[in-house]
């Protein structure tokens, strides 16, 4: 038995053997040559096998089906247990068939998640960017936090290529839990200062995806990524494109001459000399440089072999770039009508848009838009709305001659839409209207019915314009009526007819007539124009046509449709006056003789501008999915210094060091004995007394805090004296803004962050109506200061305010007005100013400390230097970074410290555990995220050897 199963097995696998199911699926372009595999058990055994060899050719089978659309799910547990292979070119290949799978195949690929974190750390950069790229297709929302860590370790690698998949993973990591935002943010600021090329275009992506409305985090990189440009990869130079149009029109001036150089300011031009006026006005305008940067870093793309990349360049400069300079953009898209059909479609669905305002830029090339034989339908309709919107006085005549031999194209739909644009010349250019007509009267003679009915509609638009003047026409369709058959030209001729019937009164009842015969026969369309023709040719001739409009109507009221019924009826009463009629049948005439507008006929595309030019929203007309509006451009230009990178240096807090230092002190004081300690409080007190008065006021604010620290049975509360620049003097015009946090409960509202605003007048003259305004870009709930009417010169005043962050680290950004400006401001807490403090025994921290654990938990192991292991110096630094309550301790090498974040109340536990010469830091919160960041700076902060 066993020899005939190797046999067949040897016969399976044999040239001559034919299999039914054979799969002939490629590897490096070749077949497989005699080893034909039937079936999924045989990839499976060979996967199973002790030889690499046969591992590793499985993989290749498998992959080269998974590229030929078979599905390959079924393998799914005999790859995932070669995940932890050695061989480099297996694990390169499993990692590519997870990646396929591992949505549809959770549970077994959670499995294998302890692999996946090993591979992290593999020496291997691909190993660790598959790894990330497994681990990131895992959608299971409890692998959350995984995730999160393995992305922020990825987006450290020393390796361009893994930093790379760490901003494609935060993409996926965004979809499936949205609530991970602000962490995100954190990254993609970290990935953006990036300074490769490799990594640019996926940090972008992951920028428009996860916060395309923080412009702030790309000031500082503007310049970069305009440099790097040239050498990113294709795709991510299209990303780029688009986010830098964004970014450049909230940030510079228009470079539009003719809409910016009226926008003055009409006090200045009203108090202004003649003679200054007459120089504002001659001045010329000036390009920002930083704007300059963009059009010349992106002009070389426009020669790109990508046509997505030289789109992205066109519709930059088309947004962006001053009207003398478009030009350059014409050649490039002409050049990408060579291309693939689908291609050609987006080009020209752009230049229709394009050339509506900017029918100059085209112009020279308009053979390029001539329609050959070999074009689709769609092409060929896109050229034809090209060459209408480019049609003028001078080549008008040879736009004719082309649309002359478009009208004979077999192609009827065609044929169509150049009958359309026909009309549209005439309408536009009243030089030729005439003869555009007589051509168009010349076709109703044509054999084919859709070109004669399309003529028909068009005539009808055109004789609107000036209907007393080609009565002859009206009178020669009336003739060829009985020859069209398409139900919307005959409407068209019954309707000309009923409303000029005062210029054809002896044909329009004859018309009549013939339509009464075939009423019933008649399509809706035709039946309603018939019923309109009744009831005006009995307004105006009711001699001759009075039985005929009786008679009509009354095949009408019995018609099977409701519409032509309703229409009759609704005649009948309006025009035949009985004892019922109301007071509007005094009114007929006016009524359906009434003088109709002129219908324009316009491009298609000329309300397509709205959208950005080579997006989806543009290509459909409508509003897509994530699309970006494009903001107007800016009265006046933001302050262009924030795109300045310079190197912030660390905020000291020298407040806090000199109130401890002091507490040092007096505890040094209280171990030596109780009487030094009574001495050294009243030589305190003394010296305080002899100070100068700032001095004194500056220990009369901290000497309750210091007892709030000493004290045993109340949470400690230190507030630091340090504050933020909210708005410097230089970009605020004179007027300068400080803020700091106060670390009290907040009086406008429980969930509220309270704080606290110096607001400077650097300059000569006074500030008036000082406010904050109604609109908040980021949707925080923002408790303003009442308005300051008026700030004298180099006067200061404090005022306070509330902030609701929601619990998290994202800036508040809002405008901060005077009676004549406005500024953008924002105000980045850090997470430890979102808490507030609470007294709890030691015994209830233990215990509430016991409920938040798992996920709940973070903690880090840390080294300290010596002079930071005493309880002060623990006590100090913790205090001074989070606004937390500290818990009496029993025990001396554990210290614990209590609050709650202020927005949801959400306990936040802190405990440190020494253990010489390292510490145990744990952090117990249902608020991770915050956890996590605040775990961070309390390293920092017990780490640092400074005071």
């Amino acid at each position: 038995q066993i020899q005939s199963s190797i046999f067949n097995q040897r016969k399976a696998h044999s040239p001559g053997h034919v299999c039914k199911n054979i799969l002939h699926v490629p590897v490096s372009g070749l077949l497989f040559g005699p080893w034909f595999l039937c079936r999924n058990e045989d990839l499976k055994e060979m996967l199973e096998s002790n030889k690499e060899s046969l591992k590793l050719e499985a993989m290749k089978r498998i992959v080269g089906l998974i590229a030929k659309g078979k599905n390959a799910s079924e393998l799914f547990p005999a790859v995932v247990k070669n995940v932890a292979s050695k061989n480099i070119e297996l694990k390169k290949l499993v990692y590519v068939y997870l990646v396929r799978y591992a949505e549809e195949q959770q549970d077994l690929a959670l499995l294998s998640i302890s692999t996946f974190q090993r591979a992290l750390k593999d020496p291997n950069q691909l190993i660790r960017a598959s790894a990330l790229r497994v681990l990131s297709s895992i959608r299971v929302p409890i692998i959350v936090p995984i995730m999160m860590l393995a992305i922020k370790e990825a987006a450290t690698d020393l390796s361009p290529y893994v930093r790379k998949t760490a901003a494609h993973a935060i993409q996926k990591l965004y979809s499936l839990d949205p609530d991970q935002k602000e962490h995100l943010i954190e990254v993609i600021e970290k990935l953006l200062k990036d300074k490769s090329t490799l990594v640019a275009g996926s940090v972008v992506m992951a920028f428009e995806e996860v916060c395309p409305d923080r412009i702030d985090l790309i000031h500082k990189n503007y310049r970069k990524l305009c440099n790097l440009l040239v050498d990113v990869e294709e795709w991510g130079q299209v990303v780029i494109i688009h986010m830098l149009t964004r970014y450049a029109r909230t940030q510079f001036v228009s470079p539009w001459r003719e809409d910016a150089v009226f926008d003055e300011n009409s006090a200045k031009a009203f108090y202004d000399s003649e003679e200054e006026r007459r120089v504002d006005q001659s001045k010329p305008y000036i390009m920002d440089p930083d704007h300059r940067l963009l059009l010349r870093n992106t002009k070389p793309l426009l020669q790109s072999r990508n046509t997505a990349v030289v789109m992205a360049v066109s519709q930059l400069y088309w947004h962006l770039a001053p009207k003398h300079e478009l030009s350059i953009i014409t050649k490039s898209l002409v050049r990408l009508l060579r291309s693939h059909r689908e291609v050609q479609y987006i080009v020209l669905q752009n230049i229709a848009t394009m050339s509506i305002q900017r029918k100059g830029m085209f112009e020279p090339f308009m053979k390029s838009f001539y329609v050959r034989s070999t074009d689709a339908t769609h092409i060929k309709t896109l050229k034809l709305e090209i060459l209408t919107n480019l049609a003028n006085e001078a080549n008008i005549s040879t736009i004719l001659r082309e649309f002359q031999t478009y009208v004979k194209s077999q192609d009827k739909a065609f044929a169509a839409a150049t009958i359309q644009a026909i009309g549209c010349c005439a309408t536009n250019i009243s030089e030729v209207t005439d003869t555009c007509l007589n051509g168009l009267v010349l076709l109703l003679s044509n054999r084919d019915e859709t070109v004669v009915a399309e003529s028909v509609v068009v005539i009808k638009k055109l004789l609107q314009t000036q209907p007393s003047q080609h009565s002859d026409i009206i009178k020669h369709m009336a003739k060829l009526f009985d020859n069209i058959t398409v139900p919307m030209a005959r409407a068209s001729i019954l309707w000309l007819m009923g409303e000029y019937c005062e210029h054809v009164p002896k044909i329009a009842p004859d018309v009549l007539r013939k339509m009464a015969k075939t009423f019933t026969d008649e399509e809706d369309i035709v039946k309603l124009q018939i019923v309109n023709l009744a009831a005006k040719l009995y307004l105006t001739n009711s001699k001759q046509t009075k039985l005929l409009t009786q008679y009509i109507l009354n095949l009408g009221k019995y018609d099977q449709n409701y519409d032509i019924r309703d229409r009759t009826r609704f005649i009948r009463q309006l025009i035949v006056p009985n004892e019922k009629s109301g007071a509007l049948s005094k009114y007929a005439r006016r009524i359906l003789m009434a003088p109709k507008p002129a219908p324009v006929l316009q491009s298609a595309f000329k309300d397509r501008d709205r959208f950005q030019l080579g997006t989806l929203s543009h290509t459909l007309n409508s509003q897509a999915s994530g699309y970006l509006e494009l903001s107007d451009w800016p009265a006046v230009a933001p302050d262009q210094s924030v795109r300045n990178v310079e190197v912030v240096e660390p905020v000291r807090l020298p407040c806090i060091y000199l109130v401890f230092k002091d507490n040092v002190k007096n505890s040094e004081s209280e171990e030596n004995s109780d009487d030094s300690n009574k001495s050294s409080s009243s030589q305190s007190e003394k010296s305080s007394s002899e100070s100068d008065s700032e001095k004194k006021k500056t220990l009369k604010n901290k000497k309750p805090q210091q007892q709030k620290l000493d004290s045993k049975d109340s949470s400690p509360v230190f507030v630091p004296e340090t504050s933020h620049e909210l708005l410097h003097r230089m970009t605020g015009k004179g007027l300068s803004a400080q803020y700091r946090f106060t670390r009290q409960p907040c009086i406008y509202g429980n969930s509220m962050v309270s704080l606290q605003l110096t607001l400077s007048n650097s300059t000569d003259q006074a500030l008036e109506n000082i406010h904050i305004s109604e609109k908040s870009s980021t949707g925080q709930n923002i408790h303003r200061f009442n308005a300051i009417e008026r700030l004298e010169p180099q006067a200061s005043v404090t005022v306070s305010m509330g902030v609701d962050f929601n619990d998290s680290t994202q800036a508040a950004n809002f405008q901060l007005c005077t009676k004549e400006d406005e500024f953008s401001v924002s105000i980045q807490p850090a997470v430890g100013e979102l808490l507030l403090p609470i007294t709890m025994s030691e015994a209830d921290f233990t215990k509430e400390q016991g409920k938040l654990v798992g996920m709940n938990e973070s903690s880090a192991t840390i080294t300290m230097t010596p002079e930071n292991v005493s309880s002060q110096s623990v006590n100090r630094k913790v205090v001074s970074v989070a606004n937390l309550g500290v818990i009496p301790s029993g025990q001396e090498n554990i210290y614990r410290f209590s609050g709650k974040t202020v927005s949801s109340g959400s306990l936040v536990l802190v405990s440190v555990v020494l253990k010489d010469p390292d510490a145990v830091i744990t952090i117990n919160t249902e608020k991770t995220v915050m956890g996590s960041m605040l775990l961070r700076q309390v390293k920092t902060a017990l780490t640092n050897s400074g005071p």
